[in-house]
């Protein structure tokens, strides 16, 4: 039967041959456990299992493809590593990976420039710019570095450990290393014209983002930057780029080429105190006598070096960490001070001018060409008028616990004839040119007495 059956398949397709086989070879091993049970052992030998025998004509056996690629040979080996040993930002938000990085590979690639080999060329658009200024740079052949193996040696060898960068504290910025705060060099000649005595200063230097439809969330490198001579030639800008160092050199040079002169008072201070605004930053600025010192913002105060100013007290108010509109609305009131002459012609006033080293001395800086008459003049506060009415936001005064207390009334009373002394007497050196009472007149003898020591004779 089983041979008559095995006759018979030519007329099945391939699937069916395969299924009919499986049941064949079931069907005869079934058969074959039955004559074991019922047999003796010693014929076990004499029984012979046939192969079923099909053609391989008619058979097509299954193909199936083989992937000859995977993930460890479709990215690059910077890819790869940075997959190992890398952080995710979530586990930077929770402080995994404190040490990553600091065990770096060697990069061959460092201190290597593109287009400069064993032969020092000048190749423009690869390793300089096309155009300089005004000028079109053209190819050539720069001197020879004997000392440029050795150095590349150097420095593959100190690649080996991590190290801080080391800076001076001179030349440190706002906060260590980073770069806020630091001088990064005069801006770039313009054909034969140098910037000499200019120096620029990094206000600010983050990282901004824009997201596009094509391109997705797109990073680049925003630095804030002003540059000045210190004396009295400044500016500002900003400058984007992939690359941070590409963003500085923007910056410093666009700084450069929109420079402003601002007026000073006796090179150290400014004109007058004045008030400005830029967004939601308010700025008030106090004029001051030499010595005094920078007390500001450090945005301003690294203004303040490349402008030339020495003394000034400045107090912000509003937005304190936008740095833009801090030194945008610094910049704004420093362009917009008025000279003495200018102010004179406005408020048709005499300016004259106290200072303590002159013991409040009155001084006529400006004269009016036209002077308003005694019973036109009102009541006038120059900083209200240079502030354009603004006044600076003080504290409120705290309660005192011993307010209540009976002696300190008793202090009080006893003070308060001379809580104005220091006033008085300033008022009448201005009026009566010496300290009187207003029954000098009357009485001679109510003036202050002067002592002078006199000299005796040996």
């Amino acid at each position: 039967m089983l041979g008559y059956v095995l006759k018979s398949l030519s007329i099945f397709t391939g699937k069916q041959v395969f299924i009919l086989q499986r049941i064949l070879v079931y069907s005869h091993t079934t058969t074959l456990r039955q004559s074991v049970k019922t047999q003796p052992i010693t014929l076990f030998s004499t029984v012979k299992l046939t192969p079923p025998l099909i053609s391989t004509k008619q058979f097509n056996p299954s193909v199936s493809t083989v992937r000859n690629t995977s993930f460890f040979n479709k990215l690059p080996a910077d890819s790869l590593w940075k997959g190992v040993t890398s952080v995710s930002n979530a586990g930077k938000k929770r402080g995994r990976g404190r040490a990553v990085g600091k065990k770096m590979a060697k990069n061959l690639n460092r201190g290597q420039v593109v287009g400069v080999g064993k032969t020092n060329m000048l190749w423009p658009g690869l390793n300089s710019p096309i155009i300089q200024g005004r000028e079109l740079i053209q190819q050539k052949k720069l001197p020879d570095d004997p000392d440029r193996e050795a150095k590349l040696l150097k420095l593959r060898d100190e690649m080996g450990a991590f190290r801080l960068l080391r800076l001076s504290p001179l030349e440190r910025g706002w906060s260590g290393p980073k770069l806020p705060g630091r001088s990064v060099g005069p801006p770039d000649p313009v054909g034969e014209d140098n910037f000499e005595g200019f120096d620029t200063i990094v206000l600010e230097f983050k990282i901004v983002c824009n997201m596009k439809g094509n391109l997705g969330r797109t990073r680049r490198t925003s630095a804030f930057v002003v540059t000045g001579n210190g004396n009295g030639l400044a500016g500002f800008a900003t400058g984007k780029a992939q690359l941070g160092m590409t963003a500085l050199r923007k910056a410093k040079n666009r700084a450069a080429q929109k420079l402003m002169y601002v007026e000073r008072y006796n090179e150290h201070t400014v004109l007058h105190d004045f008030f400005a605004a830029f967004g939601k930053t308010r700025i008030f600025v106090q004029k001051k006598p030499e010595g005094y010192g920078l007390v500001c913002h450090r945005a301003i105060r690294e203004i303040c070096k490349a402008v030339g100013i020495k003394d000034i007290y400045a107090k912000v108010e509003g937005s304190t960490k936008n740095v833009q509109h801090v030194a945008k609305a610094f910049m704004v009131g420093l362009l917009r001070q008025k000279t003495f002459e200018q102010i004179a012609e406005e408020t048709k006033l005499h300016v004259v001018e106290f200072r303590k080293e002159r013991d409040y001395f009155p001084q006529i800086m400006a004269k009016p060409s036209e002077v308003k008459t005694t019973k036109a003049i009102d009541d006038m506060d120059l900083n209200l008028h240079l502030n354009a009415g603004k006044v600076v936001s003080k504290r409120k005064k705290g309660f005192q616990p011993n307010e209540s207390d009976p002696s300190w009334k008793n202090h009080i009373a006893k003070t308060e004839r001379f809580r104005n002394r220091d006033q008085v007497r300033v008022n009448l050196l201005v009026e009566h040119g010496e300290v009187r009472s207003f029954l000098a007149d009357k009485y001679p003898e109510c003036r202050q007495i002067k002592f002078s020591k006199k000299m005796e004779e040996s």
